[in-house]
């Protein structure tokens, strides 16, 4: 074990996150007592709930707010295809449900006060594979036209129920099944590409539109976007919240969570979204309940003492840019200023990439659902059709038994690392690339480069919690981090996360559409 720097004790793995420096209520209280932004649309999650609370605008005012953002960035009303020159973050807008469910939050709140859920009147946007009962679910795809969900995907039931407001659903790459989202530009500039699949969420939080959307993770479709487009997103052990409802990509691998400006934000939604059961998941440890989750950095100035944080040498393979690389060395140096010892150790396991054989698992799965829609192999965009070409004759069901018991022992392998080292967390870069220009049409391509740092994760299961690590000083692009933590520990790695952004790596700024 190489130490990098650090001159901390050495943390263990029974190291938890101590309690936060501000109970909810505080943190509440002291968002509120700060002047409201005159654009509605500029406030995060949090500063919402706390400024609704206080009365300083209602939920329905700000959905109009939110409504003038999307009129004014998103490059005209949703289209399948989008446009060189608009963002496009959505499939469908539902204004008139938006303004009612607003309404209904209002009163809520002025009946329940204070005990009114912490997310009441917040508004969200929903992946297009996010069931909501009455509305269309699409998976951004011609394939699914006119199909209506006949009820709430379990995520949704919950934040309908904590009293959130939906402004509409979310472009994904089609089926989720791949890393671009070609319809969807990345608002820091419009002819990259936001990444993917949960590209329109993103985009949309990126660029103001909504305070918080949710993503699905099958191989980093929500880390990836979150580092692209410059914003934060959680990917929670897998199985920590039911995909009941969600139309799928690869269930023993998909993971649903929050993609919002903060990763502070992103705890308080996720804690919705898993407020209940988690999911049995064939080949993986149960996901337990998660416990009060953190919502503010803990005090001092060395919050991260006591904790080991590791990099290892996963992805020696692959050629980091360097723009990535310098911000990765900028977010080391990070956790070292807070507090924690960082370590070089060498990995159980080498990254994977889309041509390992465990990612042809995914194209099993993905044929399982796909299956049934025989018969509408020409409403596919060409990228799907082949992949789907592929899926049919993937491998047998002896390796694909095969594969999902190496899973398992890859799984072992990494927690037997973590306890044998005493980490606490491992510090990756969340994609070895910034945004690169996107296509018109999804190219197929067997290779993604988007995926590289992030696919390994959910082989395995293992929790990652993605936020930006500054600006590329060539590119002038965001880049981002993610912190991987041991299956059930996602506390230690949204506290961390939060306490290396509130005080070390604040959340990017965007400046507005650009082009080049």
């Amino acid at each position: 074990m190489e130490e990098i720097a650090g001159s901390s004790p050495a943390g263990g793995t029974t190291l938890t996150a101590p309690a936060t420096s501000q109970s909810p209520r505080e943190l509440l209280t002291e968002l509120a007592s700060r002047d409201v932004a005159s654009d509605l649309s500029e406030l995060g999650v949090l500063e919402v709930a706390a400024h609704l609370r206080s009365r300083h605008f209602s939920a329905l005012e700000l959905v109009q707010a939110l409504e003038r953002q999307i009129a004014a960035v998103n490059g005209g009303p949703p289209t399948p295809y989008g446009a060189p020159d608009s963002i496009n973050a959505w499939v469908r807008l539902y204004p008139e449900a938006a303004e009612e469910q607003a309404r209904a939050a209002d009163s809520r709140l002025a009946a329940e006060g204070d005990e009114a859920p912490l997310l009441c009147g917040v508004p969200v946007g929903l992946k297009d594979l996010y069931a909501v009962e009455g509305l269309p679910v699409t998976a951004s795809s011609a394939v699914l036209e006119g199909n209506v969900a006949a009820a709430d995907c379990t995520a949704w039931a919950r934040m309908r129920a904590a009293g959130m407001v939906l402004i509409g659903h979310l472009h994904t790459h089609e089926f989720a099944s791949g890393g671009t989202t070609d319809q969807v530009g990345n608002p820091w500039r419009l002819e990259l590409t936001p990444s993917g699949s949960s590209g329109g969420s993103a985009a949309a939080v990126a660029a103001r539109m909504v305070p918080v959307a949710t993503g699905t993770d099958t191989a980093g479709s929500i880390r990836a976007p979150a580092a692209i487009c410059g914003v934060s997103g959680i990917k929670p052990t897998t199985g920590t919240i039911p995909l009941d409802g969600i139309i799928p990509l690869a269930p023993t691998f998909d993971t649903l969570g929050p993609l919002a400006r903060s990763v502070a934000d992103c705890s308080a939604v996720l804690a919705t979204m898993a407020a209940g059961p988690a999911a049995t998941v064939a080949h993986a440890v149960p996901a337990g309940p998660l416990r009060l989750l953190p919502l503010t950095a803990r005090g001092g100035s060395r919050p991260l003492a006591g904790y080991t944080i590791a990099v290892t040498d996963r992805f020696s393979t692959f050629e980091l840019d360097a723009d990535v690389q310098g911000c990765y060395v900028r977010a080391q140096e990070a956790v070292q200023a807070l507090g924690a010892r960082l370590v070089e150790l060498p990995a159980p396991t080498k990254a994977f990439d889309l041509s390992s054989p465990e990612f042809a698992a995914v194209l099993v799965e993905m044929w399982a659902y796909h299956e049934s829609l025989a018969g509408r192999e020409e409403a596919y965009r060409p990228y799907v059709r082949e992949l789907l070409g592929h899926a049919r004759e993937a491998m047998s069901a002896s390796e694909y038994a095969r594969i999902q018991l190496r899973r398992a022992e890859l799984a072992t392998a990494w927690e037997t690392w973590f306890d044998t080292n005493g980490v606490d967390l491992i510090l990756e870069p969340a994609t070895r690339v910034v945004a690169y220009p996107r296509g018109d049409g999804y190219d197929y391509t067997d290779y993604n480069p988007l995926a590289d740092m992030t696919l390994g994760w959910n082989v395995t299961g293992h929790p990652g919690v993605a936020l930006p690590s500054g600006l590329g000083a060539s590119s002038g692009l965001p880049t981002g981090i993610q912190l991987i933590a041991r299956r059930g520990h996602d506390i230690t790695a949204i506290q961390v996360a939060i306490d290396l952004q509130e005080l070390e790596l604040p959340p990017l700024h965007w400046p507005g559409i650009t082009e080049a």
